[in-house]
């Protein structure tokens, strides 16, 4: 670069800075200029050597992100200092997170320490190391949550400035964004910013269909900014009338969303009909504001028909992310659904830059708002440390994007839940150990099973008992991330006291056999039995899937050495490493397919458009000629299978042949006497693993019959109930029908 080039960069810079100070959406004191300042200084100092993919110098990424952060998000100096340092860690090894804190104080410090251990996780990896990463980006939150909203910034200007890279990396990084940092944004309440996201991914990733669609949309801007004016100027005399002080304006919809709705509804471009939103800003103070947005409602469905089924309250019951607004639907010029959004100032500012707006309102003494209770909630997830990666992170943004209901408790409290929740989320949502006592529920004082999946304005009770404890079907029950985690937990504690009570069967049983239990017998019996760790064989020895003659078996084979080696040799069996012998988990084989809510076993085919595999999320469909046809749930086909042809949807899913359950009828005969059918019971309550459904008694004479209806996981424990039941006095015989 000649001594002119340095020159126009290096004023370049100093533009850029004395801009950064100008945007800011707070007032910057002089103490808070001093402190960007003295920010901005090491940063330039730190990065003189850098230049970005594009041959720019460095330093304007650390500018542009505290721009964004200055501006878009406005958050406070200090946050707009550590988005000036927040590479200055990682790419110069002069200085130290201790040197940052020295030079910025302990909030400073610990902000670009966050965002540092964020940019050091690993790059290139499969879903789930980056989906572990997402978890370990998220527990950045306990230090502050400004950590993930500089991140956020970060991404977006990254994304602004991808065209010097290469095509590969650009649709990596696409991916991620989409996948991770837009519902972030969503969810932290940066709706602009969360947009530009998803448009700028969808960029990359599907560049023709980005590409088409903003081309259409330049097109028809035209006519689009005439039906605005027209809409509005049929408005503005009422509004006028009474005295508001408000604007209109009208906003498109991102390309992202018109995309998601042609797929979604299977339309082209020109049959997407909302494409933009009119947005009505009022003025008004605290007091008024509730009032005056329903007067303008009052005016738009004077002049426009609403749709009533479309009317959005989130004034009444803000949106857990802080949005407060009032949504109508009303038909509009030329008879075409317009989307009416009503806020006023002190709302849309929220809407607009999420956190730090929601905060420049907030009263001193509202403590437990929501972006507080959501970060609780949260932590809780995070802090869950048994939940597998892939699938914290699809909770998580299931969580993210769904839509909300109200429910009360018993004393009229307001709880907010995802759409589709059930009493089961309820419940955990007000305490893990109401959760795990969960006996059954009340919705509006009526008994409803734990799969009701509740509405808005429902009134829950949970029923709790001591001896409740989960089972594996609450897991097809259970929406929320909160929930089905904890479900996960407490199951999974529920399978290592199965598996301490086996191991020490599985000692007495090969005591008899002559066998020591230690780890060399143990590897051989997974090896034997097709396992994978310990806790698999100890499990499936306490639940009785492999009973005494199957142990009879590896005995036999284990006591003919030469054979033994031989077999060994020819099938290559390995030793397991202790490590993954000694895993802290059950494996699970989904070998078999189950169709309904019975999980029946029927015959099936896998379709060819999307060819299922074991493990994958599938669903049955009913052809005419061809029987069952298996397709995944992300098949190309599926949404349109499933909107034209719901009846002949079947549920499917997989599941480990060896944790089937299975429905079994005993018939009982006997001496009647007081209290047979409580011994019963208890024999039956008593007896691990054995689920009863029902019983019926009839007694004629002194003489009792009786039918038993009950669930268990193999013959073993069926007949091991079978003998139990016979032991009590008064029963003469024990059948199975």
């Amino acid at each position: 670069m000649t001594e002119i080039d340095i020159e126009k960069e290096n004023a370049a810079i100093a533009k850029a800075y004395k801009e950064l100070l100008k945007v800011s959406y707070r007032t910057l004191s002089k103490e808070d200029k001093q402190l960007i300042r003295k920010a901005f200084n090491v940063a330039v100092e730190a990065h003189s050597e850098q230049r970005r993919k594009s041959g720019e110098a460095y330093i304007f990424h650390p500018i542009a992100v505290a721009k964004i952060v200055a501006q878009e998000i406005g958050l406070d100096a200090i946050s707009i200092a550590a988005a000036l340092l927040h590479d200055v860690v990682e790419d110069n090894k002069n200085y130290t997170v201790k040197d940052i804190e020295e030079l910025f104080g302990e909030t400073v410090a610990k902000i670009v320490d966050g965002l540092t251990k964020i940019s050091s996780l690993k790059k290139d990896m499969n879903v789930s190391l980056q989906a572990e990463n997402f978890r370990k980006m998220l527990l950045t939150l306990n230090d502050d949550v400004r950590v993930i909203i500089i991140k956020i910034a970060d991404r977006l200007h990254n994304m602004q400035t991808m065209d010097s890279m290469r095509p590969d990396k650009q649709e990596k990084i696409a991916s991620e964004t989409l996948y991770i940092y837009a519902p972030l944004a969503h969810r932290i309440g940066l709706y602009n910013i969360k947009t530009e996201l998803e448009d700028l991914g969808l960029k990359y990733t599907e560049p023709e269909v980005y590409n088409d669609i903003l081309t259409k949309m330049k097109e028809s801007k035209e006519e689009q900014d005439a039906y605005i004016h027209e809409f509005s100027d049929l408005l503005k005399k009422s509004l006028d009338k009474e005295g508001l002080n408000y604007i209109i304006k009208g906003r498109p919809k991102s390309i992202f969303s018109i995309k998601r709705k042609m797929d979604k509804q299977g339309v082209s471009f020109d049959e997407v009909y909302d494409k933009f939103a009119i947005r009505i800003i009022y003025k008004s103070d605290r007091d008024n504001e509730k009032f005056l947005a329903w007067k303008i409602y009052s005016i738009v469905t004077d002049h426009f028909r609403p749709n009533p089924t479309r009317l959005r309250d989130w004034i009444s019951s803000p949106k857990s992310t802080g949005y407060e607004a009032l949504h109508i639907t009303v038909v509009g010029p030329k008879s075409r659904w317009v989307e009416v959004q009503i806020r006023s100032d002190r709302m849309n500012e929220i809407a607009e830059k999420g956190y730090a707006a929601h905060y420049k309102y907030k009263n001193a003494d509202e403590n437990d708002d929501n972006l507080d209770m959501w970060i609780n909630r949260l932590q809780d997830a995070l802090e869950n440390a048994s939940t597998n990666a892939v699938d914290f992170v699809e909770q998580f943004k299931l969580n993210l994007y769904s839509k909300e209901i109200f429910v009360f408790t018993p004393k009229g409290e307001l709880k907010s839940l995802p759409k589709g929740a059930t009493p089961l989320d309820f419940a955990f949502s007000i305490h893990t150990e109401v959760g795990s006592k969960t006996r059954g529920a009340k919705v509006n004082g009526k008994l409803v099973p734990l799969s009701h999946i509740l509405n808005s304005g429902d009134r829950v009770e949970i029923i709790t008992s001591e001896n409740a404890k989960p089972n594996p079907n609450w897991l097809d029950y259970a929406t929320t991330g909160k929930a089905r985690s904890k479900i996960k937990s407490l199951l999974k504690e529920d399978t290592k006291i199965i598996g301490e009570e086996g191991k020490e069967i599985l000692r007495r049983k090969l005591k008899q056999l002559k066998i020591e239990l230690n780890e060399k017998s143990v590897n051989e019996m997974v090896n034997f039995f097709k396992l994978k760790t310990s806790l698999d064989l100890f499990y499936r020895v306490g639940t009785g899937n492999i009973d005494s003659k199957a142990l009879k078996e590896y005995a036999a084979s284990r006591s003919n050495a030469l054979v033994s080696f031989i077999k060994n040799k020819i099938n290559r069996k390995q030793t397991i490493v202790p490590e993954e012998l000694n895993k802290d988990e059950i494996t699970h084989k989904y070998d078999l397919l189950v169709f309904g809510k019975e999980e029946e076993k029927l015959d099936y085919k896998f379709a060819n458009c999307c060819n299922p595999i074991p493990g994958d999320p599938v669903f049955g469909f009913v052809t005419i000629n061809d029987g069952i046809k298996v397709h995944k749930k992300s098949c190309p086909n599926a949404v349109s299978l499933q909107a034209n042809y719901a009846y002949r949807i079947m549920q499917a899913k997989w599941i480990d042949s060896s944790q089937r359950e299975f429905a079994a009828q005993i018939r009982l005969s006997g001496i009647d006497n007081l209290g047979l059918v409580n011994e019963i019971t208890k024999v039956i309550s008593s007896n691990m693993h054995v689920n009863m459904k029902s019983l019926s008694f009839d007694s004629d004479d002194g003489i009792f019959s009786g039918k038993i209806n009950v669930v268990v996981r193999n013959n073993t424990l069926l007949k091991k109930l079978m003998e139990n039941l016979k032991k009590i006095n008064g029963i003469d015989k024990v059948t199975r029908i």
